[in-house]
């Protein structure tokens, strides 16, 4: 049986208090005036005094008061903040004043920096002092207030409590539980800055685009797809039973233990379940907008310099109308928040969807194209170049999925945490300066699309390479003619014919040109399409070309539509679609090896021939 939580600070106390995200150690948002909160008796005076300045108010009816600071420059010596009140002080000791990064997502942007690759050299050299940490409790959902509990919060996944809610100096020891991308980030902008930084982790495992978004916010889309799984989620509250739950559980557990027994292999009789009543869909971690009023809201009004985000594994589970909700509420998340840190220019930096699965190869190419995790990460590339094509410079992108591995947690953190970096470093401080800074984060993007000729002309923003910056074969596209049947592209660079002065052909290096065997009049082409795709094309810092598309066509009807006339399920769909596109896979390298020993068969029987002569 789970462990209850271990409250050590409720989220408002009695009498004088203030909202648990100012604490001793923590990190104020330099350059902005900072507002802090918190609450007292009804009428009292409450003065706060900060680095010079002294801000007195009245607390309100509901207890609640608040003072706003100036702004003020950055300042890497412990400073004490006292709150003053009729009978009582607070000081908070030991706040410093730089640059606040909330850090959001699901597990990836949670999982820690001790488990990911060269993660125990990270630990060890983590000894940055002017760095702070503060990991955010799960929260109380729609019950949350503008403050968070601290306390050592249970996870059923890993069986343990952790420590949430605390801002800690950084350290070797405080470090190892925090998230790796995060960490990463903070410490790369805080080396190359010098100023002090703030980091708040405020990611949660196993949750949805539409859960970190404001319920107020999702109520005014008028995608057909949010509607949908609005009227899902009422349907799900509106339908549950409390108490048929339970005797359902209770139902479970003696058919459970009669089996057990039989076996000779009887339960423990402390194993029966509890016999609670339990909230059920109104309290799931995914109900639409309830991560954001559990994280969000408690820190609605703080003064931050941006935010990270890094998510999309539980927005995979609805098919094609899943991706296309994501595109309709993806943008609103973002600007609300925005809203919510009072900054409509805030920056904000997308880390696309991570791998997962077995890599796609030149081999098993077309199999892996169905998936639906691809269509995620276009959403948020489509959901980026929005807002960056819109004149907004406050807006970062950045691909990760070419840190590959088979896990649907890859490792590899440390290089995305690094691209975030580099955004922020030559985006929003202006430290990585020069001609073409942009190339250090910003991905190569398709300037013209020309169709003719059985090739697909590609004019990028800037010059294309292959990974390792050699002239070897550029791979990760896939085009498809009317039928909608895609395979493999061969990528070449333009040339006009001209030649150089030792009769080389010119090669124009930011214009591609694609085209394949198997599609004589191609019309559309894919980039990076599948969870763990092959490519590696790259602008000149190495920053990968990220996962999109020119075509429209739905998942589920790529590159047939299955007859369905039987009520067949999403899952028969797949599994048709997937088998069709095996077998495609399959009949295209017969054909390749066919024309291979079309092509060997001369050169073969000349070397035998001369063998046989000697």
């Amino acid at each position: 049986m789970p462990r209850a939580d271990v409250v050590e600070v409720p989220a408002i106390g009695e009498g004088l208090c203030v909202s648990n995200v100012f604490q001793s150690n923590m990190v104020l948002q330099r350059g902005k005036p900072v507002t802090i909160w918190g609450w007292a008796d009804p009428d009292a005076k409450v003065a706060v005094s900060f680095a010079g300045q002294k801000v007195a108010t009245t607390a309100r009816g509901d207890r609640s008061w608040q003072v706003t600071l100036k702004a003020m420059q950055a300042n890497a010596t412990p400073q004490t903040m006292t709150i003053e009140g009729s009978s009582k002080t607070l000081r908070l000791e030991n706040i410093l004043v730089g640059d606040v990064w909330v850090l959001g997502g699901q597990s990836n942007m949670e999982f820690e920096i001790a488990k990911v690759d060269d993660g125990a050299l990270e630990i060890v050299s983590a000894n940055f002092p002017q760095i702070r940490l503060l990991s955010m409790p799960w929260g109380k959902g729609f019950d949350s207030v503008k403050s968070f509990e601290r306390l050592y919060e249970w996870s059923s996944w890993f069986g343990r409590h952790f420590r949430k809610g605390d801002w800690d100096v950084c350290s070797p020891e405080t470090v190892k539980e925090f998230t790796a991308i995060g960490y990463v980030f903070g410490r790369r902008v805080h080396l190359a800055t010098q100023v002090p930084i703030g980091l708040i982790d405020a990611s949660i495992g196993g949750t949805t685009v539409e859960a970190w978004t404001s319920e107020s916010v999702l109520r005014q889309i008028e995608g057909q797809e949010t509607r949908d799984k609005l009227q899902q989620w009422r349907e799900r509250i509106a339908s549950y039973d409390a108490q048929a739950d339970l005797q359902n559980r209770i139902a479970n557990y003696e058919r459970r233990k009669k089996a057990r027994a039989e076996q000779g292999n009887p339960l423990p009789a402390d194993s029966r379940p509890p016999s609670d009543l339990r909230p059920g869909p109104i309290a799931d971690r995914n109900r639409p907008g309830y991560c954001y009023a559990s994280v969000i809201r408690p820190l609605d009004g703080l003064s931050v310099k941006g935010a990270v985000f890094h998510q999309g594994f539980n927005n995979c589970f609805d098919g094609s109308a899943g991706a296309r909700m994501y595109y309709q509420i993806f943008r609103k998340m973002i600007t609300a928040w925005r809203s919510a840190f009072n900054d409509d220019q805030m920056p904000f930096c997308i880390i696309s969807l991570c791998t997962a699965g077995e890599p796609q190869t030149r081999e098993r190419y077309l199999e892996p194209m169905y998936d639906v995790g691809p269509l995620i990460r276009e959403a948020q590339y489509k959901t980026f170049r929005d807002f960056y094509d819109a004149g907004d410079r406050r807006i970062g992108f950045v691909s990760s999925f070419d840190l590959r591995k088979s896990w649907y947690h890859p490792q590899i953190k440390i290089p995305a945490g690094e691209r975030a970096a580099k955004w922020a470093l030559v985006s929003q401080y202006d430290i990585l300066q020069g001609r073409d800074a942009d190339l250090y984060w910003l991905p190569p993007s398709v300037e013209n699309v020309k169709i003719g000729d059985g090739h697909i002309r590609l004019t990028m923003s800037t010059a294309i390479q292959t990974r390792d910056d050699s002239d070897g074969q550029m791979m990760g596209f896939a085009i498809a003619g009317e039928d909608r049947r895609f395979y493999p592209a061969d990528v070449q660079w333009y040339t006009d014919g001209s030649v150089d002065n030792r009769n080389r052909p010119k090669y124009q290096r930011n214009v591609l040109v694609l085209s394949s065997p198997f599609v004589a009049e191609p019309v559309h082409y894919r980039h990076a399409w599948a969870r763990n795709p092959i490519s590696n094309i790259v602008n000149g810092r190495g920053i990968p070309l990220a996962t999109q598309r020119s075509d429209n066509w739905v998942l589920e009807e790529t590159p047939e539509k299955i007859d369905t006339s039987q009520n067949a399920s999403s899952r028969y769909v797949a599994n048709q679609l997937r088998k069709i596109l095996r077998l495609a896979d399959i009949e295209r390298r017969i054909q390749e090896a066919e024309a291979t020993l079309v092509e060997l068969k001369p050169a073969f029987e000349k070397a035998s021939a001369e063998l046989q002569n000697k």
